[in-house]
């Protein structure tokens, strides 16, 4: 199955129209069972190990992956299995806390953009 399959229904042409309402948290895209699901994720992992490579050796672009969602609503489970057949030392991952008044006064991605001292609050 072609990755392009699950991740263009989730891609953000046009910023100033996207409204995270207009997605349903329960979409499966076609995945009928939980081994259904793994066999894919299998082959996904398979393709980001392959891709982080090109990346790499290119070392001109970058791939930043956001993940917001409540507490224990399972992002830590997420990145462990999405990026478990990655390379670690190619990859980083922040965790923000509560923005300031400083952040908010921001767009959202000013955080990660920001010098450090602001995102490692």
């Amino acid at each position: 199955m072609k990755p392009s399959k699950y991740a263009k229904p989730f891609r953000v042409a046009d910023g100033a129209s996207f409204r995270l309402k207009d997605f349903d948290p329960t979409e499966t895209l076609g995945l009928k069972s939980k081994e259904h699901a793994h066999e894919t994720l299998e082959h996904g992992i398979a393709r980001l190990c392959d891709l982080q490579e090109k990346l790499y050796a290119q070392d001109r672009w970058a791939v930043l992956v956001i993940l917001q969602a409540m507490d224990a609503a399972g992002k830590d489970s997420t990145i462990k299995h999405v990026m478990s057949g990655l390379n670690p030392q190619g990859c980083s991952v922040t965790s923000f806390k509560a923005p300031s008044a400083e952040d908010l006064d921001h767009d959202f991605l000013w955080r990660a953009r920001a010098p450090s001292q602001h995102a490692a609050r």
